[in-house]
């Protein structure tokens, strides 16, 4: 078996590699060389780089300028302030009043021909009250805000501090150790002349490591210094260093100029080798630096690295030669995976190192799954089932693909496989493994099924499938479904055989089957179990006893078996393999409690649980900026903020935060809560920014929580500021209302008695003319009633008039109707002969027929009938002329007649006309009209 050495202690894992994270220049907006890494009391990292000091929070980066632009070398002193050395220039940034880095130059104090010979200042160190600023020629002394220069023996190469001495390389003396403003040099040093020492770093007691550029390591010790043999001198010597830190007390960083970083242990050998072929953007390291959580960070010669040593997973990517993972084993001193290209193994006690995985030829496509089954390793793959064995497969069992294999309970010698088609019976005999048989009865299949000894469990589309063996394992002699575990759970999740138990989940409820019963059975422990866990997909039990989960798309958690038999529910760490895990086909192989492996779509994860510790630390929030119209402050650099004050037209603030929380940036979240105005906590959100708008005048309290992606919750950071009132709501100003209103009552009071008195007289006056104008108002009043009153009378008379007009019509319709009656008489009586009457008839009956003549001839009712009508219907007459000015008098009486409904007959009659020329007469009537042929002309009239 591999051996971790001090897994408690160290993070740096042999298997695979940690997490790397790129940033461009395009990121952080500077140049593309970074010489020096520092990291201030929060957190905040500084780089020295080519365009300026670069400052990154963990959210965002800033970039602050000095003359020439260019820092090679960067110190953060106790007090805060941060050293830089630069092209001919030096100083320290400090915090402004509004929390921006302001640069001060020391150089400044130089004389100017004493600045001609600066050139770059590559190192900058801080030891007791002084800083040293460290030049090829001189190294220049900074105490009490004066300079004093030491001068180099002939031409400075590097310098170190090591064990809190300050030691410097001089190309013709070798090291020498710097005492009381002299330089003391190191026996046994001068053979490093002809080369560049990079660094110098602690092995153990009394022994140094001297890193050289060309060279090699080689080891300094009681005045002598000898090669370092080991591995990480060989790459050294191939690839050329430029330096490298301790890191976590155990191991070493390695920077080369060809091929990236090593990471060794004290004894020399390499724990992992980092470079851009496995994912770091530049293979030239300028600088390392180990931050306050015990990860690297690379100064690269084109951007930055970061490398993520303080995690308990590693990762077995492309650069290991394996893509998507299905299922990996740990098989007769062999590390077997599965992949989608096929199978390959790796020796378990090896060294895992790039391209060290070898292929398993005969395996190219699709393996779904590995199995150790009785000291026999199956492979289920998409073009069958076939067994492996050092590092070689066997052959094929059978050619239809396979997804899971399980052993039969009770069954000895023989296994049950789910392939594309059902399931299959496969039986060990002498010779080995052979298939038997095709199940016939259920032609689906699933590599998540199980059987508890009596029957064979498949879930389906929420549906179980329960099946059981005839005796001669060829069909399916019963299969019945459940598609529910109770009348409140609908649906069946998953099933899982978890200790030996088989168990069918829905909704994190879990229930076993009861044969006798023919029923399901919810087991609360398990349940109880499972209740502050997410809502999972399916779960099972590894070979160590852990219980592996999944939820959501691609998310998992591990609930992991402690010694009495407990388990310890362990979530957030897995949030580092978020979307990376293979959907549904989830593979863990737990080896140990130090060995797990996770099947990821680009390669292996490995993890170490023993390492959870390292990386549950609590974040840091920090509130990164404060701004309102006008103004911002950068309160993130501030330690002590004094009281803020914002008038009230800057009443619109705006508020980032940040965390110095670099493992997983992607999942760092903040919640934050603006006391005086929300009251509850906000979601959880990846934005750090946070405005607010048109606030009322007040005291607030900004309040921000960071949670990172193993799901620790930092204590907030809190920022008070005050919202001055608008200046008609100060308090000078409500003095000043008092003051206004107390005026203004006087005023008023002595207003209103000068006006009463006037009012007075005024009054009564007013009282005269209002009593004049009530008067003749009356008698105005009056007037128009008289005149309302004729008005009415005279409506009234010709009311009376038009109603007697209206009987006159009448009365000469009825006396038309009579004459029409006696000329009806006069016509039967002319057609009655008088000569055959005698002489006393014959003289009674031309009287009588006189008689009605004269009556006839005497009546003027026609005549008393045009007028009446013409009076009564006046109004109508003088409304349809003045429509129709071209109307006749003649057509106006058809109007008036029609109007009045006479019929045909009725009108001839008074118009003494015949019906045929009535009918004319309304025909012209109509075309006068307009009227189409459709429309009702009577309807028309009385519509006018």
């Amino acid at each position: 078996m591999l051996m971790i050495a001090n897994p408690v202690y160290s993070q740096v894992k042999h298997i695979g590699l940690p997490k790397i994270i790129n940033y461009k220049k395009s990121d952080y907006n500077g140049g593309s060389q970074n010489w020096d890494i520092a990291q201030d009391k929060k957190g905040n990292l500084y780089f020295a780089n080519t365009a300026g000091l670069i400052q990154f929070n963990g959210t965002s980066w800033s970039r602050a300028l000095i003359p020439n632009n260019t820092i090679r070398s960067i110190k953060i002193a106790e007090s805060g302030k941060i050293y830089v050395g630069g092209n001919n220039e030096f100083g320290y940034y400090d915090i402004d009043q509004k929390g921006s880095l302001a640069y001060h130059s020391i150089s400044k104090l130089l004389s100017p021909n004493s600045k001609k010979f600066m050139d770059f200042v590559w190192k900058v160190h801080i030891l007791n009250d002084e800083v040293f600023f460290q030049t090829f020629n001189r190294t220049y002394i900074y105490k009490n805000n004066k300079l004093t220069i030491l001068e180099a023996p002939n031409r400075f190469q590097f310098s170190f501090v090591l064990d809190n001495k300050l030691y410097f390389q001089d190309i013709s003396s070798g090291l020498m150790e710097y005492r009381n403003g002299r330089l003391i040099p190191l026996k046994g040093t001068q053979a490093f002349n002809n080369t560049e020492i990079w660094g110098m770093l602690p092995l153990s007691s009394g022994k140094v490591l001297l890193i050289t550029m060309d060279k090699g390591l080689f080891v300094y010790e009681n005045g002598k210094a000898s090669p370092w043999n080991c591995e990480a001198n060989t790459f050294v010597l191939k690839n050329n260093s430029l330096g490298g830190k301790l890191l976590n007390n155990n191991f070493i960083v390695l920077n080369s100029v060809l091929d990236g970083i090593i990471i060794c242990d004290l004894n020399g050998k390499i724990v992992q080798h980092i470079n851009n072929k496995k994912g770091l953007q530049n293979n030239t390291a300028l600088s390392s630096f180990v931050d306050a959580n015990n990860n690297l960070w690379l100064g690269l010669d084109n951007g930055i690295g970061f490398i993520n040593e303080n995690s308990p997973f590693t990762y077995l990517g492309s650069s290991y030669d394996l893509s998507t993972v299905y299922a990996s084993a740990l098989f007769h001193g062999n590390l077997y995976v599965a992949t989608n290209q096929g199978v390959f193994y790796h020796d378990w006690t090896k060294v895992f190192k790039e391209e060290s995985f070898r292929f398993i030829e005969g395996t190219t496509g699709q393996a779904w799954n590995l199995q150790d089954i009785d000291g026999d390793l199956f492979c289920l793959h998409n073009r069958g089932i076939f067994t492996i064995e050092n590092g070689k497969a066997g052959k094929f069992l059978d050619d239809r693909g396979y997804l899971g294999l399980k052993k039969m309970p009770g069954m000895p010698g023989y296994l049950i496989g789910a392939n594309y088609h059902g399931f299959a019976i496969f039986e060990k005999k002498p010779s080995g493994w052979a298939f038997k048989n095709q199940i016939e009865g259920l032609n689906m299949s699933d590599a998540k099924f199980t059987t508890d000894g009596k029957n064979i469990w498949l879930i389906r589309d929420g549906v179980a499938y329960q099946m059981k063996l005839t005796s001669d394992m060829k069909r399916f002699s019963v299969i019945a479904t459940h598609d529910k575990l109770n009348n409140k759970l609908k649906g069946i999740t998953s099933v899982q055989q978890i200790n030996n138990i088989v168990y069918f989940q829905t909704d994190n409820h879990f229930f076993t089957y009861s044969q006798s019963d023919d029923n399901f059975i919810e087991d609360k422990k398990m349940t109880a179990l499972f209740k502050s866990i997410p809502k999972i997909r399916n779960c099972f039990e590894d070979k160590i006893g852990n219980i592996c989960y999944f939820y959501g798309d691609s998310s998992m958690g591990m609930l992991i078996k402690q010694p009495n038999g407990s388990y310890k529910n362990v979530l957030s760490p897995f949030s580092t393999l978020t979307g990376d895990l293979v959907y549904y086909f989830e593979s863990i192989n737990a080896i140990d409690n130090s060995n797990i492996f996770i099947g990821l779509t680009e390669g292996l994860a490995h993890y170490d649980p023993q390492l959870q510790h390292i990386s549950t630390f609590e974040p840091k929030a920090f509130i990164r900026s404060f701004s309102s119209p006008g103004d911002t402050l950068i309160t993130g650099n501030m330690d002590r903020i004094d009281d803020i004050t914002i008038p009230y037209r800057s009443n619109n603030v705006k508020f980032t935060f940040s965390s110095p929380t670099y493992d997983n940036p992607e999942n760092i979240k903040f919640s934050y809560k603006l006391k005086g105005f929300d009251d509850k906590w906000s979601n959880w959100t990846g934005v750090p920014v946070k405005e607010y708008t048109n606030l009322r005048e007040g005291d607030y309290q900004m309040q921000v929580k960071v949670i990172n992606s193993y799901g620790v919750v930092s204590k907030p950071a809190l920022l008070s500021f005050t919202v001055s009132p608008p200046f008609y709501r100060h308090i000078l100003a409500y003095v000043f209302y008092v003051l206004l209103i107390a005026f203004s009552f006087f005023y008023i009071r002595r207003n209103t008695r000068m006006k009463i008195r006037k009012n007075k007289y005024y009054e009564t006056m007013e009282q005269r003319r209002l009593y004049l104008e009530k008067e003749t108002k009356i008698r105005q009043e009056q007037l128009e009633l008289e005149k309302e009153i004729e008005r009415l009378k005279n409506e009234q008379l010709k009311v009376k008039i038009l109603t007697k007009d209206k009987e006159l019509v009448n009365n000469s319709l009825q006396v038309v109707k009579k004459n029409k009656v006696l000329n009806d008489i006069i016509q039967k009586l002319k057609d009655i002969d008088p000569e055959s009457m005698d002489e006393g008839a014959k003289s009674r009956f031309n009287k009588l027929h006189k008689t009605i003549n004269k009556e006839i001839n005497s009546d003027k009712s026609w005549n008393n009938l045009e007028k009446h009508i013409r009076n009564v219907h006046f109004d109508f007459l003088k409304r349809l002329k003045e429509r129709f000015p071209a109307i006749t008098p003649r057509e106006m009486d058809l109007a008036t007649y029609l109007l009045m409904n006479m019929s045909t007959k009725e009108i001839a009659e008074i118009m003494n006309i015949s019906d045929g020329g009535v009918e004319l007469a309304r025909y012209r009537l109509r075309k006068k009209l307009g009227l189409e042929r459709k429309e009702n002309l009577t309807g028309f009239l009385m519509s006018i």
